[in-house]
């Protein structure tokens, strides 16, 4: 769906001027990356109703976007292997942050009941076996991978947020495909408890 190559190839275009404040290059390299994140955002909320009751997409992508743009400015990413590490570490901080604003233990989410005891329509039961439970495994997830070492948290980046192939995730790194599955497949012994929702 977003082929490494041609993703490679705008940012490289665009990332140096957006980093010297270029405000038509920051322009062009986030109506690029604007459709991905709009696809992970999509694709990250899918699985929890109760959380999209408070945040479409659209407000994910934008809260997204405007991290993104501050971290650009901060950071200075010169390649775009650490362009698509900054824009995955944004995604995760934002998708965290919706998960403890919304479920904490403040939140409107976590304090609001959909269905009250007189209503005929029942809860779905599918967001009855899922949340709160796996919104907790969902933040625990987040929360985990941001502790993986470096080169590990890149993999699961590209290949867990990004949605890019091993192949592709290889090209972007620079790396064989064996180390790239040898790396996801050290990452995931770690995450295992999470991932299949272990006790």
């Amino acid at each position: 769906m977003f082929p490494a190559n041609s993703q490679v190839s705008v940012i490289q275009q665009w990332l140096p001027g957006a980093v010297a404040g270029d405000q038509a290059a920051t322009d062009a390299l986030l109506r690029h990356y604007s459709e991905r994140l709009t696809f992970l955002a999509r694709r990250l909320l899918g699985d929890f109703k109760r959380v999209r009751r408070w945040a479409e997409t659209d407000d994910v992508l934008q809260n997204a976007l405007l991290r993104l743009v501050s971290a650009i400015r901060a950071v200075k990413p010169a390649t775009s292997r650490e362009f698509l590490a900054l824009a995955t570490l944004q995604i995760r901080r934002e998708l965290l942050d919706l998960a403890r604003h919304y479920y904490g233990p403040a939140g409107l989410g976590a304090h609001h009941e959909s269905h009250g005891p007189n209503e005929s329509e029942p809860p779905d039961p599918g967001d009855v076996r899922h949340e709160p439970s796996s919104l907790a495994q969902w933040t625990e997830l987040h929360e985990q991978i941001e502790t993986l070492p470096e080169e590990e948290r890149d993999v699961v980046g590209l290949l867990f947020y990004q949605g890019l192939s091993q192949a592709e995730a290889a090209e972007v790194l620079g790396l064989s495909l064996r180390t790239v599955q040898r790396r996801w497949h050290d990452a995931l012994c770690k995450l295992h408890r999470i991932w299949n929702r272990e006790e």
